[in-house]
């Protein structure tokens, strides 16, 4: 049986096994039910206003002029 040459200490144990259970996952856009564009989970869409397929927020007509020119 394999037996270890040396002891490991207690913050290199902590630092292996850290790995397995700290992972950043990436968050998966979703698209609006509305306009179809791409939104984050439980937000509201930027680009119409709605959530959940109700109008939350009231979007100006000229911000999307602006992002016209």
């Amino acid at each position: 049986m394999a037996v270890p040459k040396k002891k490991n200490s207690v913050s290199r144990k902590g630092l292996r096994r850290a790995g397995q259970h700290h992972k950043l996952y990436r968050k998966h856009p979703m698209s609006c039910s509305n306009c179809g564009s791409h939104v984050m989970p439980h937000a509201v869409c930027s680009a119409c206003g709605f959530y959940k397929g109700k109008v939350v927020v009231s979007v100006k007509a000229a911000s999307t002029e602006e992002a016209a020119q």
